[in-house]
């Protein structure tokens, strides 16, 4: 049976629901290595698990080499090495190239992590993507952005999930946004054009270098317009059928995009932007799966369990393409302001209105702080349904009548 090592740097909720998938498999003995003591992983998930070693820091590749080692030494030769957080795949890749484990090396993995570097190889390779630059001072972004002559984001070269990130409409406010903390050699700044148009994610599952699945997922508006607009209730649509015209480009480029970022085996997640004249732009690509529930509305989309078929894929090298079979969307719940939950609205009406097509609901909890940055807010709920236009109108319908107050 082939031994493998799972990293789950924090017992967090959605690391624990891919290792709780992947302990279940069988033909497989897992061991993980975490930050967090064993007792954190439920009992569930921890007792079939061959070997546990904790770590200090997680994230360090020295720390998870010796783990990892450690583990050899008592259960045979670990034969492959994952974890699902972003921060986590350049560590696993330097491990992996020491010890002499399959799967993604570490040039792969940087391509990857670093977002300057991804529109390098891409740029290289005629795919298309926003202009940017690297900048590692104040005046080197300031003359970018004039070269732009138009909105420009600004964000760390390797940042996840809108965090840090910021549309600048000027040399000017550029300039004040940096006043406090301006790049340096040591952290530089990346710089890029604001593209106009529509967002979308990609998502794709390759083995041995090939693409052999697809989903398609439709941003309600932008990530960066919801940090930015704390007003907004962010929506993610997954339509019935993505087999259309418009969809051409992105399954074209996006295959080839992360086929030269170094993907041979496993899921990669991909935002993308579609233009008003239908030209398409690569925003980001991340060599693991999707946060924000779209593993769970891909599993509701497919009508299968997208945790368990990553784990399979990349821990035993197998994969069945599932068929799509529904529309599903999210709708994420967030208050207005500062403070802690004090009361949700409008909660009743919404559930006697949508009915049957709610298929899982994460409400804010009452009296918990709320969340102050980022486009996920305090709770969700997932809308499926066979037509895409009733999801549609459910999700515009849910945000309209639930509201989230925050005191």
């Amino acid at each position: 049976m082939r031994h493998a090592v799972f990293v789950v740097p924090f017992a967090f909720e959605t690391s624990l629901r891919f290792l709780e998938r992947a302990v279940r498999l069988p033909g497989l003995r897992l061991s993980v290595v975490s930050g967090d003591p064993s007792f954190k992983i439920p009992e569930a998930t921890r007792h079939p698990l061959v070997g546990f070693e904790q770590v200090a820091d997680p994230l360090n590749p020295g720390q998870l080499a010796a783990a990892i080692q450690k583990l050899e030494a008592q259960h045979g030769k670990v034969e492959r090495l994952v974890g699902v957080l972003e921060q986590l795949q350049v560590p696993l890749a330097q491990v992996r190239e020491h010890l002499g484990i399959p799967g993604l090396g570490v040039q792969a993995a940087r391509n990857f992590r670093d977002k300057a570097r991804m529109k390098d190889v891409l740029r290289a390779n005629g795919l298309p993507c926003a202009a940017h630059r690297l900048c590692h001072s104040t005046d080197e972004a300031l003359h970018f952005m004039r070269e732009l002559g138009g909105p420009a984001v600004a964000k760390p070269p390797d940042g996840a999930g809108a965090k840090g990130t910021y549309r600048v409409e000027s040399a000017e406010q550029l300039a004040e946004l940096l006043r406090h903390s301006p790049p340096s050699a040591h952290a530089p700044l990346l710089l890029e054009e604001f593209v106009q148009g529509e967002e979308f994610s990609f998502d794709a599952v390759f083995m041995a270098g090939h693409m052999v699945w697809h989903n398609i997922n439709c941003y309600r508006p932008s990530p960066l317009q919801v940090v930015q607009n704390e007003w907004i209730q962010w929506c993610v649509l997954l339509p019935h059928d993505i087999s259309g015209g418009e969809f051409d480009p992105i399954r074209r480029d996006g295959e080839r995009a992360m086929r030269v970022l170094g993907l041979e085996t496993g899921l990669a997640h991909m935002e993308w932007f579609q233009r008003p004249d239908g030209s398409i732009a690569i925003s980001e690509v991340g060599a693991r799966p999707p946060g924000a529930q779209f593993t769970s509305l891909m599993s509701y989309t497919h009508d299968t369990d997208m945790y368990a078929a990553w784990a399979k894929l990349v821990l035993l090298d197998s994969f069945d393409p599932p068929a799509r079979k529904y529309a599903s969307g999210a709708a994420y719940l967030r208050g207005m302001g500062r403070g802690r939950v004090k009361a949700i609205h409008g909660l009743a009406d919404a559930q006697a209105r949508m009915g049957d097509i709610v298929v899982d609901v994460r409400l804010p909890e009452i009296g918990k702080p709320g969340a102050t940055s980022g486009y996920e807010g305090d709770g969700y709920a997932i809308l499926r349904h066979p037509n895409t236009a009733v999801v549609e109108r459910g999700l515009a319908d849910l945000i309209s009548r639930v509201r989230v107050e925050l005191g």
